[in-house]
């Protein structure tokens, strides 16, 4: 279906018309970098294939000196198979995933998203003594991504490079996406090396928003990429808080 289309079914059968007419379109370029699943497709674009292209622009963009090239399971897989084929460093599954903990950035509690980290990544013997790529698909909050960091280290890895296959999120989303604040945004008000410090990284690069948006193949102007740019296809609240309409904790 089209925006605004309208579809309908009676004893002649299926229809469909132009029921609003259509406007600028914006979709979410967020469901081709995490959202979406990695079989479907979005904007006619395959998901997984814009996610492999995330991969190798990035390691053009950010190349590192490393031995292995891991991913963020899942979202950040086809982006380290993409990262991996471009820069000739050979991928591994080093990260086992606990396939029975929810996504971790949108639980309401940041002990119960702490909780949820340590109980969802564990790593294998094989990153010991490896300088590891560590591939992942945003960084929102920064929780999961300093203690697998941690983790890695703890695991006796040499050195642990980061490479995140979309730009820094730096403000909310306002069309549905339950993600933050923007004070809990850990990249909002905090520069590329203050982030690499904050999670305790070897080093740490994002891909650009033109990397991400080539990735996907769709005009500039058919998608919606605020999160990453503060730009919004509308007009939104100057001031508004995401637990708005929640209640508070007990």
């Amino acid at each position: 279906m089209q925006p605004g289309e309208v579809v309908w079914i009676d004893e002649g059968g299926l229809h469909a018309a132009q029921g609003v007419p259509t406007g600028r379109r914006a979709l979410c370029i967020f469901e081709h970098v995490y959202f979406a699943r990695p079989d479907s497709r979005v904007g006619g674009v395959e998901v997984h294939g814009a996610r492999v292209r995330m991969g190798e622009r990035l390691a053009h963009e950010a190349p590192a000196d490393a031995d292995l090239v891991i991913g963020v399971a899942d979202g950040g897989t086809p982006a380290a198979i993409g990262f991996s084929k471009a820069s000739g460093i050979p991928y591994n599954e080093a990260l086992i995933k606990n396939r029975y903990v929810a996504r971790t950035f949108i639980q309401p509690e940041q002990g119960m998203r702490e909780q949820g980290i340590r109980m969802k990544f564990n790593p294998l013997d094989e990153v010991a003594g490896q300088r590891i790529v560590v591939v992942d698909d945003s960084i929102v909050r920064g929780n999961t991504t300093r203690q697998l960091v941690q983790m890695l280290f703890d695991g006796g890895a040499a050195e642990v490079h980061v490479r995140v296959s979309s730009p820094p999120v730096v403000s909310p989303c306002f069309y549905g996406i339950d993600m933050a604040d923007e004070d809990e945004l850990v990249a909002a008000h905090r520069s590329v090396e203050e982030m690499r410090a904050h999670i305790g990284a070897t080093s740490l690069h994002y891909l650009s928003v033109d990397g991400m948006q080539e990735a996907t193949q769709l005009p500039d102007d058919s998608v919606c990429r605020a999160c990453f740019t503060r730009e919004y296809p509308t007009r939104v609240p100057v001031k508004v808080e995401k637990l708005r309409f929640e209640p508070a904790p007990a």
